[in-house]
């Protein structure tokens, strides 16, 4: 690939001691290259920032960014796509791993799109344990490791609005453009891909690679586990997340159509905050779901 543009990947470490050398070496390994590697440590209390600190001494052109307080995700993914000048961003957690020629195909997928107006390359991803053996597929496969259900792809907006166009960030490549325009993650939010997806679907055109690109670790006290949790302080926020992002995912719905997707992802949440006895957030749900019924037109 002749004038290869630079390639930012940012990776977030919280407590990720076990796996964020293995994380860091699959982005100093991939058979591509210009890549400029950012990695930000939000504050973590085990030995990771030692560990770093460390793996740096082979890799003194890497830029380490350290926090001295948790800023939580979206703050710390923002604080260095500041400074990031690739032309396409990765968002890597430290506990997962890249395959060696993600980048490449990520690149060649939007060479190669026949989408004018792209701005997300995704694929698919192996699922592994905490200790790094094989769990699954992201997206169900066949024996030829290609996916069971084709993806929707291009103007995937009121498929994402839904909830039946879920993407694994770690195989995402965005081109930096999406994130200057969309001025990076939601900092109010405890978590950021719904939120992104949502906004930069509603703009931008979606391409999938019939591909695995990364391997995602399942971990007991990760992020997406928390959804489900009763009575936590950081499942409260997680969900509350999820219920700002459709309130504002509504305002920018254009169409019945699209009000009628949302509708369909709401209807889930409204069983999901029964199931964990959290009634306040079920009534707030209960309000968007009546606040579409009554919307009548849109104003274009």
């Amino acid at each position: 690939m002749q004038n290869n543009p630079l390639v930012t990947i940012i990776c977030l470490c919280y407590n990720h001691e076990a796996y964020v050398v293995e994380s860091l070496n699959s982005v100093i390994n991939q058979s591509y290259s210009p890549i400029e590697l950012i990695i930000v440590d939000d504050c973590s209390t085990d030995s990771s920032k030692t560990i770093i600190r460390t793996w740096l001494e082979k890799n003194p052109q890497i830029q380490f960014i350290v926090n001295e307080t948790n800023l939580g995700n979206t703050k710390s993914f923002n604080k260095a796509l500041k400074i990031a000048k690739g032309e396409y961003i990765i968002d890597l957690a430290a506990d997962d791993i890249l395959l060696p020629n993600c980048v490449t195909l990520q690149l060649e997928g939007f060479k190669n799109s026949h989408y004018k107006n792209l701005g997300v390359v995704y694929g698919n991803v192996e699922l592994i344990s905490e200790n790094g053996t094989f769990d699954s597929y992201y997206f169900p496969v066949n024996e030829q490791k290609k996916v069971i259900e084709n993806r929707i792809t291009g103007d995937i907006y009121q498929s994402v609005l839904s909830g039946g166009n879920s993407i694994c960030s770690v195989s995402a490549m965005i081109k930096k453009t999406v994130f200057d325009h969309l001025q990076g993650y939601d900092e109010t939010l405890a978590y950021e891909d719904l939120d992104f997806w949502i906004r930069a679907s509603r703009l931008y055109e979606f391409d999938f690679i019939d591909e695995p690109l990364a391997q995602k670790r399942i971990v007991a006290n990760s992020l997406g586990s928390d959804f489900f949790k009763k009575k936590d302080s950081r499942a409260k926020k997680i969900n509350h997340s999820t219920y700002l992002i459709l309130k504002k995912a509504i305002t920018i719905n254009q169409t019945r159509a699209e009000d009628l997707a949302i509708q369909k992802r709401i209807n889930h949440e409204i069983i999901h905050t029964l199931k964990i006895n959290d009634f306040g957030l079920f009534l707030k749900f209960i309000g968007l779901r009546i606040l579409l019924i009554k919307r009548k037109s849109f104003k274009h």
